[in-house]
């Protein structure tokens, strides 16, 4: 997974400050390495699809809470990606 280029889709896409791309992109490193989605979906986990993903969750929310909506859904569908979610971050 390329951070700068997934960092760079979540800026246009959802005109999110830096604070929450960082966490984001930190979250989507450690699912890529961990291999879980990979071995639920049976494809690579891209920037692009990342950011298809969360296009689809309610409008209204965050970036960070767009993640946890995705992870909630995975976490429904296969199990395993709670620890992916977004617990806290710092603005500013």
């Amino acid at each position: 997974m390329d951070e700068t280029e997934l960092d760079r889709r979540l800026r246009e896409a959802f005109d999110a400050p830096a604070d929450e791309r960082r966490v984001v992109v930190r979250q989507a490193r450690d699912l890529a390495d961990s291999g879980a989605y990979y071995d639920d979906a049976g494809v690579d986990l891209t920037a692009a699809a990342m950011v298809d993903n969360l296009q689809d969750a309610p409008a209204g929310h965050s970036l960070p809470e767009r993640w946890n909506w995705w992870m909630g859904a995975l976490e429904l569908a296969y199990g395993g990606y709670a620890e992916f979610q977004i617990r806290r971050w710092r603005t500013g």
